[in-house]
């Protein structure tokens, strides 16, 4: 029987932290992977990513017992016996890499195993399924999933120390054998009944929290149970036996508190702690067995020197999930709406493309009849996204920005924040930090150490708080912005990634001297550069952070030489002009990026609020300046 605990908080700064009011706002009326993609943008909009290294010491908030035992000791899933005394405990000093035997010391396990996701950031060190266990079972769990089995080996029944290994039981009647859920037969971890609903709400909080990326994956790992798809996310299956251990094991007052702790660190929920009827509420599709209609009057709306604005008719099915867009027959990617910028082409290049509608039971639609588009020779929009601002500051400062001036919105899934690192005589990049959602033309991101304390930017002002290795960069380090693309390693059938640098500070394999400075990008380059020019670059002194996050100028085009400055700015609905600069002007004109008028007007302000999101060039008697429409 499931046991109930009364329990107090030893943390007074987590004793807030219940469910924020509001957090959920927008899910009312929702279900199915409708309720699913909500709830991930909900609990992806601002995460504190913290180094694997200090998970160590954070265990002291998230997973000390008290609630059985109630002495402090790790509270390890894998070892607890909720009816009795544990055949061990350990205290946080005890961590160890590997054991040939239970009770020897404890490390941390990824719930999700980390070979799924290439040891990425921010997945690596995410606490809501990196949990820690007895070295012993971790180890032998090794990437098998989780599922029931009888843990005995023609009957009879062995521990899990050496020389046994599959299958056992261990110390708590957790076990390890051959499957015999329905559906899959291979090796199998089995935890205790008390902590199956912990394990299943946290592998389901996974496949919302990193929706969008599950594609990339590498789902092709013969213990995985992820399906490659964006939205159910997980084989049949495991959903079924989820389900079942979601409803088996309610949550415990040890999971909501956990819940808390870990929100109060990174700043995101486990909606199924919170929720655990969401679980139902999302997986309950009932697809049919009829493919879609395939989408009509495909064009390309937009073409430029390295994209394709593709858009069509949608398909008029009911149950329509997306639509998969194929250039020159390999697939590139998915959207739900019915457009999609295929980008970072090349210039002068002619293309086909088609599109398939994709239904809830993940039936494809037949193809479109393919359309042709050739690439202009040049335009003045960015080839890429490029990095506008390097702060390598005192201490723990450190921050880039990244900005968008392609002219569409880039979704960032693929781009990665990469370090190299020195070692013995080799150079070598670290664990790659992911970057997410996406880049509307003319934003900037902000990419910042979050044990940052600049003066004059807050680390909340950020847009990914971070330090993944990638972000723990001195002057002497080469960080670049990379894209990733995911490919077949033919000699173990597994995907693997392959990273192409998009645009870099420093020189790679040497030791760079870019310490205690802080350096923008000139405003009149225009595309990133793989081959780093410092005299692409303004610097400043160390710890500068002026205009950081805010738009893509470097302040050598200070708005006080204009003796005109534009507020707000960015601006989304009235844009005013202050400044003795634009006294004696009767007219203002307004240009795009491309340099073509959009607006005129005179007096001191004007309502942009039907302008397309992006950068725009505000000229008053012969002078001008940047701003951004948002």
């Amino acid at each position: 029987m499931k046991k109930h605990f009364t329990c107090f908080l030893l943390f007074p700064t987590l004793a807030f932290a219940q469910i924020p009011t509001g957090y959920y706002d927008g899910t009312s009326g929702l279900s199915g992977y409708e309720l699913k993609s909500k709830l991930h943008e909900i609990i992806s909009k601002k995460i504190y990513s913290h180094h694997y290294s200090d998970v160590v010491g954070l265990y002291a908030n998230t997973d000390l017992d008290h609630y059985y035992e109630n002495d402090e000791t790790i509270l390890d899933i894998y070892s607890e016996n909720p009816t009795g005394p544990d055949a061990y405990n350990y205290d946080l000093t005890q961590n160890i890499s590997s054991a040939n035997a239970e009770g020897l010391g404890w490390n941390r396990e990824h719930g999700m195993p980390q070979s799924t996701f290439y040891s990425l950031y921010p997945m690596y060190s995410d606490l809501h399924y990196l949990i820690p266990t007895d070295a012993r079972i971790n180890q032998l769990r090794s990437n098998y999933p989780y599922a029931r089995t009888t843990g005995l080996d023609g009957g009879n029944s062995h521990n899990c120390n050496s020389p046994n290994t599959t299958p056992c039981i261990a110390s708590n009647g957790s076990k390890l054998g051959f499957s015999i859920t329905p559906g899959y037969t291979a090796r199998v971890y089995e935890p205790i009944d008390e902590f199956k609903g912990d394990v299943a709400r946290y592998l389901l909080y996974f496949v919302v929290r990193y929706e969008g990326s599950l594609y990339n994956y590498n789902y092709l790992l013969s213990t995985s149970p992820l399906d490659g798809n964006e939205e159910r996310g997980y084989e049949d299956w495991y959903i079924t036996m989820l389900k079942d251990w979601n409803a088996l094991d309610p949550v415990s007052q040890k999971e909501i508190n956990r819940n808390n702790a870990v929100y109060a660190i990174e700043n995101v929920r486990n909606p199924f702690i919170d929720h655990p009827e969401f679980v139902n509420m999302i997986w309950s599709e009932t697809p049919d067995s009829t493919a879609p209609q395939t989408p009509t009057s495909l064009s390309a709306a937009e073409i430029g020197e390295s994209f394709v604005k593709l858009q069509w008719q949608p398909s008029p099915d009911s149950d329509i999930l997306g639509y998969r867009i194929y250039q020159d027959t390999k697939y590139i990617g998915y959207t739900k709406s019915n457009t999609f910028f295929a980008d970072r082409l090349s210039p002068s290049t002619t293309y086909n493309f088609t599109v398939k509608s994709y239904d809830k039971g993940y039936l494809e639609s037949p193809e479109t009849s393919p359309i042709s588009a050739t690439t202009m020779a040049s335009d003045n929009l960015a080839k890429d996204l490029m990095i506008t601002k390097y702060i390598e500051g005192s201490g723990n400062n450190k921050a880039v920005e990244i900005t968008n001036k392609t002219g569409h919105e880039v979704k960032l899934t693929n781009y990665f924040i990469s370090i190299q690192f020195f070692s013995g005589s080799n150079y070598y990049f670290g664990e790659n930090y992911q970057l997410e959602g996406s880049l509307l033309p003319g934003e900037s991101k902000v990419i910042i150490n979050l044990e940052s304390a600049f003066p004059n930017f807050n680390v909340s002002n950020g847009d990914f708080i971070t330090n993944a290795p990638s972000m723990t960069f001195s002057g002497t380090h080469y960080i670049e912005l990379a894209y990733g693309t995911k490919y077949l390693d033919p000699s173990t059938n597994n995907y693997k990634m392959s990273y192409t640098t998009v645009d870099g500070v420093g020189i790679k394999n040497t030791s760079n001297s870019n310490g205690n400075k802080s350096l923008y990008r000139n405003s009149d380059v225009i595309d990133p550069n793989v081959n780093f020019t410092i005299s692409e670059w303004t610097e400043y002194p160390s710890n500068y952070t002026t205009g950081l996050g805010e738009d893509f100028l470097a302040t050598n085009e200070n708005i006080i030489e204009n003796n005109f400055t534009i507020v707000p700015n960015p601006v989304k609905d009235i844009l005013t002009i202050q400044g003795s600069g634009f006294k004696n002007s009767r007219l203002a004109e307004i240009y795009d990026i491309s340099g073509k008028i959009v607006k005129t007007f005179s007096g001191n302000s004007t309502d942009v609020s039907d302008l397309q999101k992006g950068i725009y060039i505000l000229k008053v008697n012969n002078q001008t300046l940047k701003f951004i429409k948002k």
